[in-house]
């Protein structure tokens, strides 16, 4: 059976490493490409890391894979300024999406925000939905686009206001059910399973937009839980006969 191959960017990201790890453990993958601007510590034997400086990247640096998953994203803390914000979320995806249409690549994953809109007041949510409707624009085989709420997990970086924002969220979660549901935050690690799960179960839709409560819902075929056994049918011996095997007690 022939088996995957992906393309990684922003693999050294708070998203991008749990992803990077999830698809060389998989078995659906049978290589997978990491481009980075910096040496990239994780090691596979499916893996293969490129260093190219993003502004210079051409569209023969791209291998020739089923899907390029795009995890790129910064902080105006890192960024320093808004353009530099906007080199990183807006013109680096749509830059690399236009290099993988070009290459061939048939599906797109990128990672945006929920609330995101680009006539949003702002800032960070403006950006997200220009870089949304510029990928929309491009007409790319397959887009799908992830929007989850707050991400937590334990970056590597501090962050006071997220830190807060995470011990609010680990007592509001639980609480947090039915229509409330899609408010709950996400862990970076689940983000990247619903990426990996979505890949591989994925629509044949051109623009497939994955809301917080689709990536919450993004579950493991061994977290699967049993439907519970009514006492009826626990206690109808007609239809569990078959689970008794006589036995034959004699001896010789």
């Amino acid at each position: 059976m022939a088996r995957r191959v992906a393309i990684v960017v922003g693999a050294t990201g708070f998203t991008g490493q749990f992803l990077v790890k999830q698809l060389c453990e998989s078995e659906e993958y049978a290589a997978v490409s990491v481009i980075v601007r910096r040496d990239f510590p994780y090691r596979h034997a499916k893996l293969d890391v490129q260093i190219k400086d993003f502004d210079r990247l051409e569209e023969n640096d791209l291998d020739i894979a089923d899907d390029l998953f795009c995890c790129l994203g910064t902080t105006m803390k890192k960024a320093k300024s808004k353009e530099n914000f906007e080199q990183v979320d807006l013109e680096y995806p749509l830059r690399i999406a236009s290099l993988a249409k070009k290459r061939g690549i048939p599906n797109f994953h990128v990672i945006s925000a929920i609330g995101s809109n680009k006539k949003s007041l702002f800032f960070y949510s403006q950006v997200k939905g220009r870089m949304e409707e510029g990928l929309i624009e491009m007409e790319l085989p397959h887009l799908f686009i992830y929007k989850p709420s707050l991400l937590t997990g334990g970056r590597g970086e501090f962050r006071l206001g997220e830190r807060l924002s995470e011990g609010i969220f680990q007592l509001l979660n639980p609480i947090l059910i039915g229509p409330l549901k899609r408010m709950r935050s996400i862990e970076g690690k689940q983000l990247a399973f619903a990426m990996y799960y979505y890949a591989i179960h994925n629509t044949k839709n051109d623009v497939t937009i994955y809301k917080p409560l689709d990536i919450l819902n993004a579950k493991p075929i061994d977290d699967i839980e049993e439907k519970p056994i009514s006492r009826e049918e626990l206690f109808n011996w007609d239809d569990r006969k078959d689970i008794f095997v006589d036995q034959d007690t004699k001896k010789d």
